[in-house]
């Protein structure tokens, strides 16, 4: 396998690690009202978890207020029932025909754990990028043991992957900071 094919593995490999990574920064809450802090959760929907995107509109008509309309009225007692057993710590309001969450101002108290968990996802993104430099680095030893590609263009493969493991961590470091700027603003 070329070098350059080692690197585009590899960079596919840490890409999707920071995709990864914007994705559950998504979920993370902030002092505003997001449709991605629901959008992910599973509805029990005719015998199958379904995402509550799929079966409902989300919309954010407050700053702090996220209304949920089903598409049908019958679903409403599922999504309710799924808000409550989910994690995200928001009693649902119903009217009968949709629902609303009215988020709290976030504490600073909270407001730290919310960095912390960013931190945590900033972490195992950092490693998944690792792991990609691991593996490019073995599979260009291997390449150079096995006589496909010479000592000079391992060196310098290593180098690019280095390289390419720097650029993807300085990204994580960016993605968190500006999470946690966003989650720390009153």
């Amino acid at each position: 396998m070329p070098v350059d094919d080692v690197l585009l593995d590899c960079e596919e490999a840490m890409d999707k690690a920071v995709e990864h990574l914007r994705h559950g920064l998504r979920a993370i809450r902030t002092g505003r009202a997001s449709p991605a802090l629901v959008e992910h959760l599973q509805v029990e929907y005719y015998g199958a978890p379904t995402a509550l995107k799929s079966i409902a509109s989300i919309s954010v008509p407050e700053a702090a207020q996220i209304l949920i309309k089903p598409f049908s009225p019958g679903d409403l007692k599922a999504i309710e029932k799924a808000i409550s057993d989910s994690k995200i710590g928001l009693t649902p309001h119903s009217d009968g025909k949709q629902l609303r969450l009215l988020l709290p101002p976030l504490s600073q108290e909270r407001r730290l754990q919310l960095v912390g968990q960013c931190k945590q996802h900033a972490e195992a993104a950092k490693i998944s990028i690792r792991n990609a430099r691991r593996d490019a680095n073995k599979v260009l030893e291997t390449e150079q043991k096995g006589g496909v590609i010479s000592e000079d263009a391992l060196t310098s493969g290593k180098e690019q992957v280095q390289e390419l493991t720097k650029s993807y961590e300085t990204k994580a470091d960016d993605m968190i900071e500006a999470k946690r700027k966003e989650i720390l603003e009153v």
